[in-house]
This record gives structure tokens, sequence and C-alpha cells, in this order.
């Protein structure tokens, strides 16, 4: 297995059939869609897998299908995020017997923001699990806590054990150089967020991985690619042509997400169970204008 986390890393969605049920043989396409994108790791439940509408059961078996069809090719990214941290345990518990040694994991709204009640409560967590390697998952408000970069600083430097930090506040560039320039050589790096929205400032001030959504991983590849390589007029020409879907994908989140993937034959429902924005017929012929121009799709199929 490739050591560490850097490059792509989606958050891969969850598939759903028409009953409402999820979609285990979708699931399995959509890591393999994944890694033949080319993609770094994938990380499963996250925000954009619809976790707060997912059962306990269905996590779980989810996930072990994400290990079983990823076959220690890349990093897996297991989010155990709740609001109580015996419940981060128990998820962080399933994913270290599947073998996961990745565990993102963002502090509940109710902890607040101060650094000492935050490393209380990831304190516990570290402790009970000291195999897995913890990324702070650092959210904007009205979801996350939007955590100061200073108390982020100051939870790398109280436990170790907090390896990496997915910061997408808003900006998040200002965050990501304060945690880079501060934090104890523990930190092994910052992942950027927000749906790969902000990449190009997000790798000009030091982040090494991003976490965005499925539905156009390649394209964000060739970026991670480009940029790595110091090719960053490359790099921009592709950031530049996907903008328009991204823009779009931060309004209808998972429902464009799976629209696209339906449309790329990787999934074959786009039913989603958190409440997201319809897609209207002038909002699905934007979008499929817009896959039409990157190439992911033909105008016959428009």
């Amino acid at each position: 297995m490739v050591a560490g986390l850097k490059g792509i890393l989606p958050v891969l969605p969850t598939p759903f059939l028409a009953n409402g049920s999820v979609d285990e043989a979708g699931m399995s396409r959509l890591v393999q869609f994944a890694l033949e994108q080319g993609v770094d790791g994938v990380v499963f439940p996250g925000f954009a897998s619809e976790v707060e509408n997912l059962d306990a059961n269905e996590r779980a078996r989810l996930l072990k299908i994400v290990v079983t069809t990823v076959a220690d090719r890349v990093p897996v990214v297991a989010g155990a995020s709740a609001a109580d941290w015996r419940d981060v345990v128990a998820h962080g518990r399933i994913a270290a017997d599947l073998g996961i040694r990745y565990l993102m994991v963002q502090p509940p709204k109710s902890v607040g923001t101060d650094a000492p009640a935050l490393i209380e409560f990831l304190r516990k967590i570290v402790e009970a699990l000291p195999e897995v390697e913890i990324i702070l998952q650092n959210a904007p408000a009205p979801r996350g806590s939007d955590l100061s970069p200073q108390a982020i600083v100051e939870i790398i430097e109280a436990l170790p054990q907090v390896a990496y930090v997915k910061e997408e506040t808003l900006p998040a560039g200002p965050a990501i150089s304060h945690i880079i320039a501060h934090a104890p050589k523990t930190l092994k790096g910052v992942i950027g967020g927000g749906g790969a929205r902000y990449i190009l400032d997000e790798y000009a001030r030091g982040a090494t991985a991003a976490m965005p959504a499925l539905e156009i991983a390649g394209e964000h590849v060739a970026i991670d690619r480009a940029l790595v390589a110091g090719r960053r007029d490359e790099a921009r020409n592709i950031y530049v042509r996907t903008l328009p879907l991204l823009v779009l994908q931060a309004v209808y989140r998972m429902r464009l997400t799976k629209h696209v993937l339906v449309r790329r034959g990787v999934i074959d429902g786009v039913g989603v169970r958190a409440p997201t924005p319809d897609l209207d017929a002038a909002a699905i012929a934007d979008i499929d204008g817009n896959l039409v121009e990157l190439g992911l799709l033909s105008a016959e199929a428009a």
C-alpha cells in the first residue's frame, strides 16, 4: 500500500437503488471508477457520502466493500465523526478491523472551539485507537466548527497522532499557511476541501492533497500531477475548464455528483437521502453542457 496521504483523495458518494436502499454493487463500481481515474486514495463516509443519512449497519457494509474493492492499491480514509467520542471510537474500531489506518474526525460543535476542550475530546479517541492516524477535519459553519488555525496547531502539538488536517474553512488559504508555518514536525500534511474549488491556492500554500467529490476525479488528478511537476499553467488551464461545473456542484452537491456519474455509466440512479436542491431541466442542460465541454459526454448524449 502507498504510505502516507497525498494527491487526490475523493470522498465517495453513496449510491442508492430505486427503492431507497444502498446499492452495494454500485458502491464497488464507484471505487473501481475512482481507481481507473488514477486517484491516490479514497474517503468514505464523509459529508458527500450523505453520512448523516446512513445507519451504522449501512456504513459498515459499504466501508467493507470499499476496502475489498480497493484491495490495498491506495489508502482508504474512513470518516468517523460523531457527537460522542465513544461513537467515534466505535466507528474507528470497525475501520481498524478492516485494516484502515487513517481516520477522519470532525470534533462536534458541542465541544466548542477552545483548544483544551478539543484536545480532551480527541485524546480519548487516540488513546482508544492507538493504531490509527487522525485527519482532523475543520469544516466551515454551520456544519463545522470553524476552528482557528492556532487551535489546530495546539491540538497537533498536544496529540502527535493527529497527523493530518483537512482544512476547508473559508477562506482556507490563510489557515493553511498558518498551520504549516507553526505546526510541529509530526504534522504529515494539510489536505484541501471545498470540492477542489480552491485547489490552486491550497497547493500554492503547501497543501499536498485534496478531497473533492468524485465526478471529475480524472481532471483533479491531472491538476495535482501538473502542480506537483511545477506545470502551474497547465494545472490552471484544467482548473479553469472545470470551474463552471464545480460552481454548480457547490449548489447541487451530491445530486450533481450522481447525475454526472450516471451520465458516465458508473451508477444507475441519482437518488439521494440528504436534503439537496432538485435538478430541473435547465440545471441538467447546464451540467451536461459542461460535461460536453470537458469531453466527458458527447453532444449527442447531452
